[in-house]
């Protein structure tokens, strides 16, 4: 039985990951951080058949103690200051989970079990201001927020250890992707909640950024099986993974709205306070090398993700009603 370890295991990202690799038959170990609250909402299903141990990515040495103990076949780093807006508020914190906390991570992987194979999440942000559309692995980066510099720090730094060291080290860079356990401060998930609440009679509009704003959006749970496969290949290289078709967040409304029956038109409010700084207009993946490589293709069409999100959102409100 493999054993692997996730970081970020309670995140979208993580509970998709860690189903996938339980249903192949492996050992799962998360990392949790501790809080005051235990936020397991996500994997409240998967308790039983996991086990979760105390770490952080601010501390090497809890990083280091837990690899050791555990001595993981592969390690899946999820955890990061995610969310886009609050790198902007909170730059040096995004720094210090998004890049320097890869650096823990490895150092420990190095120090305690370089035999591991190492997956990175990394993020299409990194691509910001685009340099060629579609983007594809040798596109150049320039991030455009304290979280896409932080998630370019975090891939050169595997990169790095990979040439360095030899470890079998990959970064998956991965464009949006979504889900019914996506956070609701993300776009995607403010917006099916709120065609929800809407249709519930619950809210009366919902208030956006930039609806101009055009993303490659896929489902979370066709990504985690793209990471998976990457620990699976002979020589670690870093992927693309994405669609190749893009979406407007306009586009997003529609459906979003649209299956509950509602014109998005008379809702969605225009709010500056949603705009970003640096603004990145427009991100669409070249997944080819994934398609070749890996053999692996996204299955769920972005119309079918909204609705199963919309839907989703329907069940959860109407529940508590």
């Amino acid at each position: 039985m493999p054993t692997a370890l996730i970081t970020g295991i309670t995140g979208q990202d993580g509970s998709y990951l860690a189903e996938h690799l339980l249903a192949k038959g492996y050992r799962v170990i998360g990392i949790v951080r501790r809080s005051s609250t235990t936020p397991y909402e996500r994997i409240a299903h998967l308790v039983d058949q996991i086990e979760l141990v105390s770490a952080d990515l601010l501390d090497q040495t809890s990083l280091q103690d837990a690899i050791s103990a555990w001595r993981p076949d592969e390690v899946y780093n999820l955890a990061a200051q995610s969310f886009v807006q609050t790198s902007w508020t909170q730059p040096v914190l995004t720094g210090e989970f998004t890049g320097l906390g890869v650096t823990r991570m490895l150092e420990a992987l190095r120090k305690a079990a370089p035999a591991a194979r190492f997956y990175q999440a990394s993020s299409s942000e990194m691509f910001g201001k685009v340099q060629e559309s579609p983007q594809r692995e040798s596109t150049p980066f320039y991030p455009r927020s304290p979280y896409g510099v932080a998630k370019v720090y975090g891939h050169w730094i595997t990169v790095n250890y990979r040439e360095s060291y030899g470890l079998y080290a990959v970064s998956g860079i991965l464009f949006n992707h979504e889900s019914p356990r996506r956070g609701l401060e993300f776009v995607t998930r403010k917006v099916t909640d709120a065609a929800a609440r809407i249709k519930l009679g619950l809210a009366k509009e919902v208030r956006l950024g930039n609806l101009d704003a055009r993303r490659d959006w896929g489902f979370a749970g066709d990504y985690v099986d793209a990471m998976w496969r990457m620990l699976q290949a002979e020589t670690p290289e870093d992927f693309v993974i994405g669609t190749g078709k893009t979406w407007s967040v306009r586009q997003l409304c529609e459906q979003a709205f649209g299956a509950v029956g509602l014109d998005y038109a008379q809702y969605v409010k225009q709010d500056e306070r949603f705009f970003r700084p640096a603004e990145v207009d427009l991100l669409v993946a070249d997944p080819t090398k994934a398609k070749t490589r890996l053999g692996w293709t996204p299955k769920v069409e972005f119309p079918a993700l909204v609705k199963m999100m919309v839907d989703a959102d329907l069940a959860r409100h109407s529940a508590r009603t």
